[in-house]
């Protein structure tokens, strides 16, 4: 895959980038490492200072990286300048708590004793340069919150971004250095995928990170594990949305639009599987399907525009692909479900229904604005139904009944149960899944901890 600046909107290639060769990457590998041998005796003041710093340049720069942001990758104009806000509140959110989350702990005293020790305690060091290796449905956030906890940690990123996101990822690049960051801290490598295996083998990449898809984790994983080097991985989510009979259904059936076509429907985390109890199954299906019609699809820089195009011509084949299978099989299309003549990688936002197991789009994540209804009896068969997927990344549940809730939170398999309310990730919350979704954490402070060597430090008596 070339790396280069494709308009999904109309298919125009605006810019292209020649791969770094092995030189250039071997001398950033080597800026890495070098740079890490000085920036992990900085002060967590000093490096707070940095990313309040990065911050504000964010700021200041939302309304020209989210026209950047819209050009690469489609998502709304609107939801691009959004996402550079977000980015920008998560570093200050480091900034402040990066001291707090990695202070020294010190367990009881009787237990120090008991172990023939004066005092002991555990301390959070940085490990080293740590590769990420990121996607491009959320181009800024996705590295975003990788970066400012380790940057705060003393770690130095280095990124692969992915090959239709360039100029994003330059720019964070150029963020991070006019922010004041030594050089080397942070560095893009500008580099297919092939190339991601030599770097990960390399021994001064300590680590790595990769948000994307369930081949590219395996492939990483593996070769980490060869290495014996820590990796946290995010990868695909196909998320119920779980709707009882005593949710507010009209506030049920708008959040479930939205939860649907964020981002274009190209969101790991976005709802795509949408369990309806029967006994609101009818009324629940009429208002989310009138929503999902209402939608205005069209020109992503418009700001009216609530979907744009698919990221690519071949991820709109494989989402065209998925809803033609279903179809053939017998399901029900209650809206969309036909490509539009034209320019461009759109798709319409679409609902279907009499989903069943031997259909495609029941085992497979659908990364674009199609959603899938199902009728559930009641609590049990709902469960069953949300656990029927190899994922588990995130879960939403619509019920007013407490002891529901319980039920929920105790059997849905997934990193994260959302109680009346769509799906965020936010700084101080955890981030992750179980199953083909992944394993390790992002944010919070189980996030800046994925990559600290925890060390146990002990005085005798």
């Amino acid at each position: 895959m070339p790396i280069a600046t494709v308009n999904p909107a109309n298919g125009e290639t605006l810019r292209t980038y020649e791969a770094m060769g092995e030189e250039e990457t071997e001398r950033r590998l080597q800026l890495a490492e070098a740079t890490f041998r000085t920036y992990r005796t900085t002060t967590f003041g000093e490096r707070a200072r940095l990313l309040h710093r990065a911050a504000e340049l964010l700021d200041e720069d939302r309304h020209s990286i989210a026209e950047v942001m819209t050009t690469e990758m489609g998502k709304p104009v609107g939801q691009a300048r959004a996402e550079a806000a977000k980015c920008a509140k998560a570093m200050r959110w480091y900034a402040d708590h990066a001291a707090g989350l990695l202070a020294d702990e010190e367990p009881d005293a009787s237990d120090v004793k008991d172990s023939g020790g004066s005092r002991a305690l555990v301390r959070y060091r940085p490990l080293g340069p740590v590769l990420a290796v990121m996607p491009w449905n959320f181009p800024l956030w996705q590295v975003v919150r990788f970066a400012a906890p380790a940057l705060m940690a003393g770690n130095v990123g280095l990124l692969k971004h992915a090959s239709n996101v360039p100029q994003t990822a330059l720019y964070l690049e150029d963020l991070f250095h006019r922010a004041g960051f030594p050089e080397g801290c942070f560095q893009t490598l500008l580099i297919g995928s092939a190339a991601v295996d030599a770097i990960l083998r390399d021994e001064r990449v300590r680590a790595a990170t990769l948000t994307g898809s369930e081949p590219a984790g395996r492939a990483v994983a593996a070769t980490a594990g060869e290495m014996i080097k820590k990796t946290v991985l995010e990868l695909g989510g196909s998320d119920p949305f779980v709707v009882m009979p005593s949710a507010d259904l009209d506030r049920a059936a708008e959040v479930a639009v939205t939860a649907r076509v964020q981002n274009n429907g190209q969101s790991c985390i976005a709802a795509k599987r949408f369990i309806v109890h029967t006994d609101v199954y009818d009324a629940f299906a009429e208002r989310f399907t009138r929503g999902m019609r209402a939608l205005k699809t069209g020109d992503p820089m418009d700001e009216a525009t609530d979907v744009g195009p698919l990221s690519s011509e071949q991820g709109r084949k494989d989402l065209a692909e998925l809803v033609e299978d279903a179809v053939r099989s017998g399901a029900r299309v209650l809206c969309g479900g036909e490509l539009p003549d034209g320019p461009g990688w759109y798709y319409p936002p679409t609902v279907l229904a009499g989903i069943t197991r031997d259909m495609r789009v029941h085992r497979e994540e659908a990364f674009g604005p199609v959603a899938t209804l199902y009728r559930a009896a009641d609590l049990d068969e709902a469960v069953l139904i949300a656990n029927d997927s190899p994922f588990g990344l995130s879960s939403n549940v619509w019920t007013r009944d407490e002891t529901e809730v319980d039920r929920f939170v105790r059997d849905l398999e997934a990193g994260g149960v959302f109680v009346n309310g769509m799906t965020a990730s936010h700084p101080a919350l955890p981030f992750g899944g179980v199953k083909r979704s992944g394993y390790g954490r992002e944010l919070s402070g189980h996030g800046i901890r994925e990559f600290c060597n925890i060390t146990t430090v002990w005085h005798g008596a």
